[in-house]
């Protein structure tokens, strides 16, 4: 039965996966590479926690104790007792393997290991490990604490015990899981970043500014987000990470991404963690940039 589970990633999706799992009642260790990363993830977590209070969705007494649940650390010496790890780094395979590889030596051999990639290949992950019939795809979506969907996704090699145990953990925080075959990007993305890639397209190619392209999906099509905007909210630098998977991975010239979109990476216009992207944060509300 899995009670301890640990995190990789003090980031936006690492945290979030704290947050909820704390909630739940697991016991978290969560690390990063810094201190300074490990603060700053939890007090995204707390505050993310202090919103839900004031949103009368959690109490006082169910933050103290969800907050009580994760012990931080810069080390992965404390994931030697959990039952369950979650890899959530950036959207680098390499980065990841490298991670999984310094991993599992402080893992006990019955523990699990998941990646919550959001688009590379489960088995070429899980054969970075000692134990890739104990290895799966476990996509949260962002924001963790709000997205009730997490996709589990099977490596060739991936056992059923596996999939049935990382399947009652998501039972438990009270999520939906959906299955997914390892093929490029899974099915959210595969569907969610050829939309926002031909978005880029009718901007690049003129056929109409942010605003407008937002404002049509908006009301045109009943998306609570418009296209760009979203591609801010993810990263655009995640965006294209994963067009990159597919294009590569399925070679077909429609997921080729959009220059545009490389453009902003290569000018380091992420979106709202860098304050631009196609829009301007520094400005309340944001202004389209284009």
């Amino acid at each position: 039965m899995i009670s301890k589970i640990g995190v990789i990633g003090a980031g936006q999706m690492g945290t979030g996966i704290s947050h909820v799992c704390a909630l739940a009642g697991f016991d978290v260790r969560l690390t990063d590479v810094s201190q300074d990363a490990l603060d700053k993830g939890m007090a995204v977590i707390d505050h993310n926690m202090s919103r839900q209070v004031t949103r009368e969705r959690i109490t006082e007494a169910d933050k103290d104790a969800g907050l009580a649940r994760i012990v931080p650390s810069t080390g992965m010496e404390h994931f030697g007792d959990c039952d369950l790890v979650v890899e959530a780094a950036t959207e680098d395979e390499k980065v990841k393997r490298q991670i999984l590889v310094d991993l599992c030596p402080h893992l006990t051999p019955e523990c699990i290991v998941a990646s919550n990639t959001s688009s590379i290949s489960i088995t070429r992950l899980g054969a970075a490990t000692d134990r890739p019939g104990k290895f799966i795809g476990m996509h949260f979506m962002n924001p963790v604490p709000l997205m009730k969907l997490v996709e589990l996704i099977r490596g060739i090699a991936t056992n059923e015990d596996t999939y049935q145990a990382v399947r009652a953990v998501v039972d438990t925080l009270e999520k939906t899981s959906v299955p997914a075959e390892d093929f490029p990007a899974f099915i959210v993305n595969r569907i969610l970043m050829p939309m926002i890639n031909e978005a880029v397209y009718t901007l690049y190619e003129g056929v109409g500014g942010v605003e407008a392209i937002d404002t049509a999906m908006r009301l045109g099509a009943n998306h609570p987000m418009g296209p760009l905007e979203l591609a801010d909210f993810v990263g655009l630098d995640t965006v294209l990470a994963i067009m990159q998977v597919l294009y590569e991975g399925l070679a077909d010239s429609k997921y080729r991404p959009c220059p545009l979109l490389v453009k902003y990476v290569e000018a380091g216009w992420l979106g709202r963690k860098t304050n631009r992207g196609f829009y301007d944060y520094t400005n309340d509300p944001p202004i389209p940039t284009r």
